[in-house]
């Protein structure tokens, strides 16, 4: 999908210098063809593709060095090609119930539209415009959520910033989910939401040389899983250079994160998952579902932290509290 194709006018090239957080790296935002590019200095942090996909995906992404921190899709000879659905870095949710419109496209233990596989029948996040800001490290997308079948049943805008903080660079999304069509229900999934996969080789499996830890200091899939955290880190060595990537949720997020994260992998913030169908243990006792009236917002804000080192020397903590401080300067 082309966006100038479809009438949109997208008028983005290098943005101009911006001010950055502890460093003179200048970020700049690079239009490319149905992505656009997101640098601090020379170097290439990370791509957001617009189009191409059956959601909006950041790939690659790059710690400090341009090491890749993600899968690289297609999967390179001897990585894992399992999940296929699971490319790089993404924002989407496996059950969004739409009241009121018959879902002609059903997927097995699905109630709704799944946006998170790619199996027969799932949905799509499409891009529909991005608008320029002038002056800053941000671009502005408007999505649509729709069925296989392309009926658009949410709007979604949402917001990428980048920010160098010296030693790592942050990316931000804020997420603005809007009930524009009839009113949503957020199913109980485990299968959500702003997630990543990790590059294959420091996967915390098998085959592996990563470690998992969350913002409790607890290690490894069996103590991480389906528990509600502040941030959880992946990290381990490529190439010789001890790198990791963190994922961020913000506190004033109306709905706390619970952790979808696997020793394979997978690393996914989740604030839809509840105990009935996920099985997340922090959500035992709350099967409440989180759902929007027509017309309705839904706000989330999540970050992703490139750093090099593990949670621990790579300062995950510190860059939490960093996060957190510049919600109030975005």
């Amino acid at each position: 999908m082309n966006l100038k194709h479809h009438g949109w006018i997208v008028a983005l090239a290098f943005l101009a210098l911006a001010p950055v957080v502890n460093s003179q790296q200048p970020v700049k935002i690079k239009q490319d063809k149905d992505a656009f590019e997101f640098y601090i200095g020379n170097d290439l942090v990370t791509r957001y593709h617009t189009a191409g996909f059956a959601k909006p995906i950041f790939w690659p992404v790059n710690a400090p060095g341009g090491v890749p921190l993600t899968r690289n899709y297609p999967p390179p000879e001897g990585q894992a090609k399992d999940h296929p659905h699971q490319k790089s870095a993404w924002f989407c949710h496996g059950d969004v119930i739409p009241e009121g419109i018959d879902i002609k496209s059903k997927i097995k233990g699905v109630a709704g539209v799944d946006f998170w596989s790619e199996a027969k029948g799932h949905g799509q996040i499409q891009c529909k415009s991005v608008a320029e800001i002038v002056g800053d490290t941000k671009i502005m997308t408007e999505n649509e959520w729709r069925t296989a079948e392309g009926q658009k049943i949410m709007d979604e805008a949402r917001t990428i910033r980048l920010y160098d903080l010296g030693k790592a660079r942050l990316i931000v999304v804020n997420i603005d989910l809007h009930a524009s069509v009839c009113p949503i229900t957020f199913g109980d999934t485990k299968e959500g939401s702003f997630g990543i996969r990790i590059n294959d080789v420091i996967n915390a499996g098998k085959t592996g040389k990563g470690k998992i830890q969350n913002a409790e200091g607890k290690i490894g899939e069996k103590d991480c899983w389906g528990q509600i955290s502040a941030w959880c880190d992946y990290s381990g060595p490529i190439d010789g250079k001890e790198v990791g990537l963190a994922i961020f949720a913000d506190p004033k997020n109306a709905y706390p994160s619970v952790w979808h994260v696997r020793g394979y992998g997978l690393m996914a913030a989740n604030p839809f998952g509840r105990y009935k169908h996920a099985q997340f243990p922090a959500m035992k006792g709350n099967d409440k579902l989180v759902r929007l009236d027509k017309g309705q917002h839904l706000q989330l804000r999540y970050g992703m932290l490139l750093h090099s080192g593990d949670a621990v020397s790579g300062e995950v903590a510190q860059a939490y509290q960093r996060f957190v401080e510049l919600r109030g300067k975005e």
